[in-house]
């Protein structure tokens, strides 16, 4: 089953061509890192604005460099959510719309649940039931994949999202937007690593906390003697790979699950990934770090899995584009 898949939950406009849901075709992604820099951060109407500019030249790449015609195609998957409404609104109406033109089926997805089906690009396809960590600039979510469409939420950020403190922590030490690239540049210089951020380990609880973690580098950088940045952003780094690593691999291990799926964003993060190869006891599973930040192919793969689930596009405008597929099982309620 060929599925053309489109990704615009937040500033990135993503299509790509996915084969049975593990073969990927194509996948082209268009940033807007450098027009949300000036802001620090994404503003949601920019980036909808933007997102209706670039979604037809992306559409149209994705076919060409998968080789193929509107005719190989079986399906149009699509993010419904969770996500900024009006970027989501983008996306979802054209696929909607490209499904109606060609009497094609449409495949609502769900966003966080596309993070995790990125594991099923790679080659080797990971057993279940797995542990799934996503991680990402809105969401931190620890989750049991009982099977594809099963998800029994266990925890979550209780306040700001992973790749949220990477930002904010960005924007203290003067390193622009998006945050973790560069934070992740400086940590690797530095040369003082003596100094040591706090961990919030929340006992009891699979859930996590960055706030204070965020409060302490503020204090530091701004205090009578901060160290160098370098350093700070080496502390912050280890902070939060350490908490996340060793969360993540005890819940695995506690669950008695057949593997660990780690997707997102942060999950590109190169400190995260050497922490848990170091401490995970059963088969762990990364993406590739094209494959971790906002991409349609994730979207074409977790499509293929609810394929049986299409909805025919003349009867789909009643499906909001923030109340996605798959949120009830994975314990959020939709808006």
């Amino acid at each position: 089953m060929r599925i053309l898949a489109i990704e615009s939950s937040c500033d990135e406009t993503a299509a790509a061509v996915v084969d049975d849901g593990r073969r990927l075709l194509s996948s082209i992604v268009a940033s807007q890192d450098e027009l949300h820099a000036e802001t620090g951060g994404v503003v949601p109407e920019v980036a909808a604005r933007q997102h209706l500019r670039a979604i037809g030249p992306v559409v149209r790449r994705a076919l060409a460099d998968a080789e193929t015609t509107w005719d190989a195609i079986d399906a149009i998957g699509a993010t419904a959510g969770p996500g900024l409404p009006g970027a989501l609104a983008v996306g979802f109406a054209t696929a909607r719309a490209i499904a109606f033109a060609r009497s094609l089926p449409l495949i609502p997805v769900d966003h966080i649940e596309g993070h995790v089906c990125a594991a099923w690009l790679g080659e080797r396809e990971p057993p279940l039931p797995a542990l799934a960590l996503v991680v990402s600039g809105g969401h931190t979510e620890l989750l049991l994949m009982e099977d594809h469409g099963r998800f029994r939420r266990l925890g979550g950020t209780r306040d700001d999202a992973a790749g949220e403190a990477f930002d904010k922590v960005a924007r203290l030490l003067s390193l622009g937007y998006p945050g973790g690239p560069p934070i992740s540049r400086l940590a690797r210089t530095a040369s003082g690593r003596d100094l040591r951020l706090p961990r919030a380990w929340l006992p009891g609880s699979d859930d996590f906390s960055f706030s204070g973690l965020k409060t302490a580098v503020l204090r530091v950088v701004r205090g009578p003697d901060p160290p160098p940045a370098a350093e700070v952003a080496w502390a912050f780094e280890e902070s939060v790979a350490d908490v996340l690593s060793r969360k993540a691999t005890r819940a695995a291990t506690r669950e008695g699950v057949a593997s660990l799926l780690v997707a997102g964003g942060v999950a590109a993060n190169g400190r995260l990934r050497e922490r848990l190869r170091e401490r995970a006891l059963l088969p762990l599973f990364i993406p590739p770090p094209a494959l971790c930040t906002d991409n349609a192919a994730m979207i074409g793969a977790a499509a293929f899995r609810h394929r049986h689930e299409a909805v025919d596009p003349r009867a789909s405008l009643d499906i909001a584009p923030t109340a996605a597929r798959g949120q009830a099982a994975l314990g959020r309620t939709a808006p």
